[in-house]
């Protein structure tokens, strides 16, 4: 699976440039056209990377950032502002409302794709791309491929993310609350038993004898362990 990459912008032929450059460039693609629908389109399917237009109609593109970076579970995605304005306070102001890099345009695509790469180099938390390994199960945060004893799972979004999450975090016991939190990003519009639902799509993908990593814990919810 490739990173995913959110456009915000009004304009319908400026996302579709940007969607054709980065998709011949291995990115997943979602698109927003205004503030509101990007916002839940974040929470929803919590992307790599924003490349969000200054100016958009409503709730501009710097109060949008300015939201998402005050909010815990959105907070650390990274944001590349899009905007014609060129003076030097705009910059300042730009990366004051938490953006982490300002794109001029009009820009090349190669310049687009080498700085949305080097943003994406620089706000990957340490050891977010390491290779994980228990038992023979191994997680790739790189080319998000997991693999048993070699041979590669077939795996959801979800489920991927959820196995991601237990298996940087082994020896502890989270409630459904937590885990809503850290792999759904606190969507309001998914309840605690859509948690139960996809623990038993990891175990059923898992199999013998990876399923039982993914323990319940009676009374509070699940852990993840390598120890009975």
């Amino acid at each position: 699976m490739s990173r995913t990459i959110l456009i915000v912008d009004d304009e319908a032929p400026i996302r579709e440039m940007i969607a054709m450059a980065l998709e011949m460039a291995d990115f997943r693609i979602l698109e927003a056209e205004d503030a509101q629908s990007a916002h839940a389109r974040v929470v929803d399917e919590r992307p790599d990377l924003i490349l969000l237009d200054w100016m958009l109609p409503g709730v501009s593109g710097i109060d949008l950032a300015r939201r998402l970076k005050r909010e815990s579970t959105t907070r650390d995605i990274p944001i590349i502002l899009l905007t014609a304005r060129t003076e030097e306070d705009n910059k300042v102001q730009g990366l004051e409302s938490g953006a982490d890099d300002y794109i001029t345009k009009p820009f090349s695509p190669r310049e687009l794709i080498a700085r949305l790469k080097a943003v994406l180099r620089r706000t990957t938390p340490v050891g977010v791309e390491e290779q994980v390994e228990v038992n023979g199960l191994q997680l790739d945060p790189v080319s998000h491929r997991v693999s048993i004893d070699g041979k590669p799972l077939e795996i959801g979004p979800t489920e991927y993310r959820l196995l991601q999450f237990f298996m940087t975090h082994q020896e502890r016991a989270y409630t459904r609350t937590q885990l809503l939190d850290q792999v759904w990003g606190g969507n309001v519009y998914v309840e605690e038993r859509t948690v139960d639902v996809h623990i038993r799509r990891l175990r059923k993908v898992l199999g013998e004898p990876h399923q039982h990593l993914v323990q319940t814990v009676r009374g509070t919810g699940y852990r993840f362990s390598a120890r009975q």
